[in-house]
């Protein structure tokens, strides 16, 4: 073979692959950016209530039920103690109208002292008492992320926060369903 037809077959060549690079660069370069710059971050939360049960052991202090809750007992005794006492009084009709108020008074002051002794007769217990209260948490349901292309602002809402500054776009366009922001301010 000839050399010039080498030669000449090899320039060929590299000439045709410079122009289809040349071509190749051209094309890129009118595709527009290849990154969004994402400008602002911010995650989005929610308030969650998580209920839960508390309880703690309390005395609780209880009053024992009366053998007597007529207290005819305290009655009957505090009246012959009164009738006692007041038949020491007085004399002829005096003395049977003493002993009467006696037996009176002292049936009623023995009553109530019954009654008093009966209410101080308690006894203590350990109650658990529960009750619900609720823990607030802050949940994150998103990120609110801003970017720009183009000397464009878009605004999105992501599950999850991008890891870079630049996020490559598909074809030019942002990869995430995005609003447009006024920049004009």
């Amino acid at each position: 073979m000839n050399k010039s037809i080498i030669i000449g077959t090899t320039l060929s060549v590299l000439g045709l692959g410079g122009l289809a690079f040349g071509a190749y660069q051209i094309r890129e370069a009118d595709q527009g950016p290849k990154f969004a710059q994402v400008t602002q971050v911010d995650k989005v939360t929610q308030s969650v209530a998580s209920p839960r049960q508390v309880c703690k052991d309390v005395a609780v202090t209880h009053s024992r039920p009366a053998k007597d809750p007529n207290r005819v007992a305290g009655t009957a005794v505090g009246a012959i103690v009164g009738g006692v006492v007041g038949n020491q009084f007085g004399g002829g009709t005096g003395k049977k109208l003493m002993t009467a108020a006696g037996a009176v008074a002292g049936g009623f002051a023995g009553r109530e002292v019954q009654g008093r002794m009966q209410q101080g007769d308690t006894y203590t217990t350990t109650e658990r008492r529960c009750h619900e209260v609720n823990d607030t948490r802050e949940k994150v349901v998103g990120y609110d992320v801003e970017y720009r292309v183009d000397g464009q602002s878009y605004r999105t809402r992501l599950d999850e926060a991008p890891a870079r500054q630049q996020v490559p776009l598909i074809d030019g366009q942002p990869q995430w369903k995005a609003e447009v922001v006024d920049t004009r301010g």
